[in-house]
């Protein structure tokens, strides 16, 4: 297909575009990767988490705050991207069990690098996690904060508190990890003090304030996502000596031509507002921000058929293997990795899993597919092969890192 008619589509950009009608990501032609790889591949680029890391950071030092930045490695856990952080030092790790540590230090991180933050900790991941002395552990929950206690009186802890306001993506409450439903996560307001002398009862010294309220929130969130900064920092005023506040992760990237990209300026602006002067350094561990954008997966076609009055388009990975589609309704929008020449016209692209939920995208507009076709669904770096199961016993894929 000439250049010329090649449309713009919302997602393009220098490393994610169409030359003369093929797909090119990370500098390479989609289909000849599909062809050496084979499917289901997920691609990611190295440039494009580069890049996502230093927006963030360059966003967090215009507060002219003390700030650090932490991955959270539960969005993707592909060691050649943990060793790619390590080495070049972009930044430290959120880690949410004892499994994560262990892999994160394997990939080049110090146990000073890793901020530890999880829920319904038991006993023996308590015993695993004190092995390593250095790694800073924040508490969700009285229990937590008793047994730790028990184990290693004396130690440095961080609070996870819950303040009751969730934000994330539009207005999906799945993606909230606080709101006015009760949820697993933190320390509420009620129970903080109890909190706080069960550290003291203990000898440990809480020098953290962690909090994360929810995933994916982008610019029209902002306004309620200050509001809970400064319920935050009411928190933060009851602990004396406190040292850092965690804001969580939660940043997002946009998922149809309908979203605005988060304005990371803005972003900081409310940072900066809500905890200028109070000498606190600023922490924050996204996960989707970093890596979301920066990774594809690859599908082959195996059938297209019209059933009734629907177009449906057959791929060869499942729900399984990238579950937000069906688990939290955010779509890794199916496109074409070679534009034919045709109408473009509504398509419901569905899985290999003999489950009614496998449905990645329905009603979905794209131009003429063919069996054996490849197709791929963009924003597949985060929370795809790090969820990834063997359901059906389907699990099968590979990962690659392009740079």
């Amino acid at each position: 297909m000439p250049e010329s008619m090649v449309p713009p589509f919302w997602w393009e950009r220098e490393q994610l575009c169409y030359d003369r009608g093929n797909l090119r990501f990370a500098g390479e032609g989609v289909q000849e990767l599909a062809r050496r790889f084979g499917t289901p591949t997920f691609l990611y680029s190295g440039r494009r988490i580069r890049e996502n890391l230093a927006r963030v950071e360059a966003a967090l030092k215009s507060t002219g705050l003390a700030h650090r930045l932490h991955y959270a490695m539960k969005a993707n856990r592909f060691a050649p991207i943990l060793t790619l952080m390590a080495t070049e030092r972009l930044c430290g790790i959120d880690a949410c069990s004892p499994e994560e540590v262990m892999h994160a230090t394997g990939c080049g991180f110090k146990e000073t690098d890793i901020s530890y933050t999880a829920t319904a900790v038991s006993n023996s991941d308590l015993d695993a996690l004190l092995r390593f002395e250095g790694l800073h552990m924040n508490c969700d929950a009285v229990s937590t904060i008793r047994r730790l206690g028990q184990r290693a009186p004396g130690r440095k802890i961080g609070l996870r508190i819950n303040p009751a306001m969730g934000v994330g993506y539009g207005e999906n409450e799945r993606l909230h990890y606080s709101g006015e439903a009760t949820t697993k996560f933190g320390i509420y307001k009620e129970q903080f003090e109890e909190a706080l002398e069960t550290a003291r009862e203990h000898n440990l010294t809480v020098t953290t304030l962690h909090l994360h309220t929810g995933c994916g929130y982008l610019s029209q969130q902002l306004p309620v996502w200050e509001t809970i900064l400064a319920e935050a920092k009411t928190f933060a005023s009851k602990i004396p000596g406190l040292e850092r506040i965690n804001l969580g992760g939660g940043l997002g990237v946009p998922h149809t031509k309908d979203d605005t990209p988060l304005d990371l300026s803005a972003w900081a602006a409310a940072i900066k507002r809500t905890f200028e002067g109070s000498g606190l350094t600023i922490e924050v561990e996204p996960g989707d921000y970093i890596v979301k954008d920066a990774g594809l997966l690859l599908l082959s076609v195996n059938t297209v058929e019209t059933r009734q009055a629907t177009r449906y388009i057959g791929v060869d990975g499942g729900f399984n293997i990238a579950v937000e589609p069906a688990f939290y309704k955010l779509p890794f929008e199916p496109v074409a990795t070679r534009l034919r020449q045709g109408d473009t016209a509504p398509v419901t692209v569905v899985g290999n899993i003999n489950e009614a939920l496998d449905v990645f995208a329905e009603h979905h507009p794209m131009p003429p597919i063919h069996e054996e076709d490849t197709i791929a669904l963009i924003n597949s770096g985060a929370y795809a092969s790090s969820m990834s199961s063997n359901h059906c016993m389907r699990g099968q894929f590979r990962e690659v890192l392009l740079f």
